[in-house]
């Protein structure tokens, strides 16, 4: 066969038999495009394969990256057992915003004896007879031991603020009352960390596309969710007056730029760890927040504000 297809494409008056489109190929005529095809098949899933592989090689070392800080977070709470003192940190933000995969990092390694995650639902009926702060304090550490609220008491102050799931005057009370509320923690002998997670609308968007794809991620959808880009600005509005009210010396937020979720969460171990004066187990690493991932409330508040003046509402925060 392959005489008499060698024959045929050297024979100039058998030229007018030979089809382009196909090709004897094991055995059979086949389609030039078919063949084409699924070479372009192969290719496409050879590419997405690597590019798997790459992601799983970059996030590998990135988790390696974050192992000698969540080293320094057992020291820490060595630290804390030993003189019996307290920590809340504060996980608050926009959904979406890498909250919840910050504090799994934080925690993965530490004495699970001693810390507790708090992620409250919808209050009760009696939860709403009661004093607002009652259920998150029957949830504050004892000596020794580290709370950490994925989402917290600001939930007043933004999400319930925004969806009208509060009075004004709830909303005010609370706005006066909390930077009181927490000087007392502190004076007490509390370390208390306020975290607030910012991401750019787009990328915001884009993770809520995820999860809807994501079947092993579609329980992190909520019906709060689904209406946080229609409702960007109001959480912005709210955000500005949180921080405006509630940046206090003595209790000061930390803003985490979170767009990038790996330098979220090495940034904000920095803050962690900084905050107490624990010995440290490796003096040569480098504590020192970046600052294009972690910025001060104050600093915030003056980006906001510019941008408020200039644009007439604050872009992308």
């Amino acid at each position: 066969m392959e005489n008499q297809l060698q024959n045929t494409e050297l024979n100039p008056e058998n030229q007018e038999q030979i089809n382009p489109d196909t090709i004897f190929f094991k055995g059979k005529m086949v389609s030039t495009a078919t063949l084409l095809q699924d070479y372009d098949n192969l290719l496409s899933q050879a590419n997405k394969k690597q590019k798997e592989r790459d992601r799983a090689v970059i996030k590998r070392k990135q988790e390696q990256a974050l192992k000698p800080y969540q080293a320094e977070l057992i020291k820490m709470q060595d630290y804390l057992e030993e003189t019996k003192q307290r920590m809340i940190i504060l996980f608050d933000g926009r959904d979406a915003a890498g909250k919840g995969g910050t504090i799994r990092r934080v925690v993965r390694y530490m004495n699970e004896k001693r810390y507790r995650i708090v992620a409250l639902g919808k209050p009760t009926e009696a939860q709403q007879t009661q004093w607002y702060y009652q259920k998150y304090v029957s949830h504050f550490p004892k000596g020794g031991e580290v709370v950490l609220f994925d989402r917290s008491w600001y939930n007043r102050a933004m999400v319930e603020k925004v969806f009208g799931f509060c009075t004004e005057q709830e909303y005010q009370t609370f706005m006066e009352g909390v930077n009181d509320f927490e000087k007392d923690l502190i004076r007490q002998g509390t370390f208390l960390i306020k975290l607030y997670f910012s991401v750019h609308k787009d990328e915001q968007a884009r993770r809520f596309e995820r999860r809807k794809a994501d079947p092993l991620r579609q329980w992190k959808l909520s019906e709060i969710d689904l209406q946080a880009q229609d409702h960007w600005d109001d959480f912005t509005d709210v955000k500005y007056d949180m921080l405006r009210l509630t940046n206090t010396n003595t209790a000061p937020w930390f803003i985490i730029r979170s767009n990038d979720k790996f330098k979220a969460r090495l940034n904000c171990m920095k803050v962690i760890l900084n905050a107490v004066p624990y010995k440290r187990l490796n003096e040569s690493l480098d504590f020192v927040p970046d600052p294009k991932f972690v910025i001060s409330g104050a600093r915030e508040l003056e980006i906001m504000k510019a941008e408020y003046i200039k644009n007439g509402k604050a872009i992308h925060r």
